[in-house]
């Protein structure tokens, strides 16, 4: 009985729980929150970029210190200091639009218990036939038009520089946004979520030296916001009336209705947690019925 009295002492005693208070608590879920928070503005914004290049950096530093590689270790301690204020410069535009956006939340909107339903639906059927009819209807009368259909990374940078519309996808109003002689029709518009967010928004221009020559202002803003961004954005010739689109720095030329929709439904897809269980039960119930 010694025996076992003195092993649960000296080596299970350490696992008893630590005493804990409400201030304890509060402070645990305040944590919790600021994480999460953190999180999901890494998640929609650029940042979430930054986040996979300073991983990579983190691994190469740390087999510098298992190596022993004395330079490189020497290179990252004399560059962090220059390095946290560059990213503060940088992202100096998504962190002023992170605070502005916790200013404006109420305590349901910053709640992680949001309808998740939302989350998962990015662009319905009406909303993707909406895109794809406005589109070549402009086309068929050479009226020029740039679209950004955000994915994951949200371009809130450039919709500051636009008119705030907040109105749900429609052919109609894709097509009257960018009629000619319009308060509305130069720049760039921007859905989010089955919604026209702005209108007459600013890109970036593409550096690209591949690009044609023959390739006008609204090609090189298309590409260049297709650059920063996991965005699928449509470019209509203004010249020629051709479809272009721009995804992950690269303009593919002269896309039709049926391949439009197509790039369409996959920037859609957002497979819920539910919907992956789902699919996962289905296959196993799949498989045992084939091995029966």
């Amino acid at each position: 009985m010694q025996t076992i009295q003195t092993f649960f002492r000296d080596y299970v005693a350490w696992l008893s729980m630590p005493s804990i208070n409400v201030v304890d608590i509060i402070e645990i879920l305040v944590i919790a929150f600021a994480v999460y928070q953190i999180v999901i503005w890494v998640k929609d914004t650029r940042a979430w970029v930054l986040m996979k290049g300073i991983i990579v950096l983190f691994l190469i530093w740390l087999i510098a210190a298992i190596c022993g590689m004395n330079v490189l270790l020497w290179i990252f301690q004399n560059v962090m200091v220059i390095g946290i204020t560059a990213i503060v410069v940088v992202f100096q535009p998504e962190f002023r639009n992170a605070l502005e956006q916790l200013g404006r939340k109420s305590f349901t909107s910053i709640s992680p218990f949001e309808d998740s339903k939302a989350k998962y639906e990015r662009y319905s059927d009406r909303s993707i036939q909406g895109i794809v009819k406005a589109v070549y209807e402009m086309a068929k009368v050479k009226t020029g038009a740039l679209i950004v259909v955000e994915k994951d990374i949200q371009c809130r940078e450039f919709e500051r520089t636009g008119i705030p519309i907040d109105a749900e996808i429609s052919s109609q109003l894709l097509i009257n946004i960018f009629e000619h002689n319009t308060p509305l029709h130069d720049g760039a518009v921007i859905l989010r979520d089955n919604r026209v967010v702005s209108a007459t928004c600013y890109l970036p221009l593409s550096d690209n030296l591949a690009l044609s020559k023959e390739l006008g202002t609204r090609h090189r803003a298309g590409l260049g916001v297709s650059e920063v961004s996991d965005s699928l954005t449509i470019i209509v010739s203004e010249e020629t009336g051709m479809v272009s689109v721009a995804r992950e720095g690269k303009l593919r030329r002269n896309v039709d209705a049926e391949a439009m929709e197509k790039l369409l439904v996959r920037v859609s897809k957002k497979v819920s947690d539910s919907a992956r269980k789902k699919w996962w039960k289905g296959r196993k119930r799949h498989e045992k019925k084939a091995n029966e």
